[in-house]
């Protein structure tokens, strides 16, 4: 009986000392139009980046676009966006998972929102944030590595809705309190040491957070969240912390073209390290994006 207790006390002991787990987050990936011709033309938008993403545990980003053939763009939107799916040649590798939880993802349709999740499954890239119904949009992104159990939510709250899933059709998880709330407790309950909720918020262009998003914020900290990290304005929004635990609201722009505005060629690469007790540190990397939608790492000062 004292050797299976010894043993008990040993693998809680390990357990207990789980290594530190290294995440990077981005903001938005557009694979359309400039960074699609870049990849076209045979050239790779994520070069400049490649090392940074190379020295990370687990890599997660916002995928803006679908990645398919198929489809039609949907009508009475200003800007559809639908990525070849030779784009696929420089995600993989490069990032374990992409949520598909923003306003772009159902620019053509369910069909080619389904094609996307097939083309990153075959790709072997985690798609999370949407599914083929309701209850598969809402499934965590489950991180198990390094002795830890991290459940990665991600949610829309940007029009149209009809992006939505729903009990039986395909589409996005959408941004409802008690919806969010009640995920960060099921994943709590289901095991997770760390739920990180990625969310698609804001509004365009501010270079501060709303009211909405940090009441929200405080909210999924309140409810289990270890962290909150946000995207979707195109420009990014600063950071604070509530109860030790840091709030991220906005990334800004990862790969993406188009914009004349200078704070949307600036975004954020997330670096964040975590263990069994929550975020233990994190930093920033500037990406400067240029005029073909490349990001650049900023000079180290």
């Amino acid at each position: 009986m004292r050797t299976v207790l010894s043993i008990l006390l040993l693998l809680a002991a390990l357990a207990a000392r789980a290594e530190p787990l290294r995440l990077v987050f981005v903001g938005d990936i557009m694979l359309d139009d400039g960074p699609g011709r870049v990849v076209a033309e045979g050239r790779d938008p994520l070069a400049p980046f490649a090392a940074i993403l190379a020295d990370a545990d687990y890599r997660i980003g916002n995928l803006e676009c679908p990645i398919a053939t198929t489809g039609q763009a949907l009508e009475n939107k200003i800007y559809s966006f639908r990525a070849h799916p030779r784009v696929l040649s420089v995600l993989k590798g490069r990032f374990d998972a992409l949520a598909v939880a923003n306003n772009h993802s159902g620019d053509y349709g369910q069909t080619a929102f389904l094609e996307t999740l097939n083309h990153l499954d075959q790709a072997g890239i985690a798609s999370f944030g949407g599914g083929r119904n309701l209850a598969e949009a809402h499934r965590p992104l489950w991180i198990e590595k390094h002795g830890l159990s991290i459940a990665v939510l991600a949610y829309n709250e940007f029009k149209p809705r009809s992006f939505e899933a729903g009990p039986h059709w395909p589409g996005i998880a959408w941004s409802e309190d008690s919806h969010v709330l009640a995920d960060i407790r099921a994943a709590r309950a289901a095991g997770a040491d760390l739920v990180i909720p990625f969310m698609h918020w804001g509004w365009e262009r501010e270079p501060e957070p709303s009211e909405r998003q940090r009441a929200l914020a405080r909210l999924m900290i309140d409810a289990g969240a270890a962290a909150v990290v946000g995207g979707h304005p195109h420009v990014t929004q600063g950071s604070e912390i509530y109860r030790g635990k840091p709030i991220i609201y906005s990334l800004g722009n990862f790969v993406f073209d188009g914009f004349e505005l200078p704070a949307a060629k600036i975004g954020w690469l997330l670096r964040m390290t975590v263990d069994r007790g929550g975020v233990t540190g994190w930093d920033i990397v500037e990406a400067r994006i240029d005029e073909e939608g490349t990001p650049h790492p900023a000079p180290s000062r």
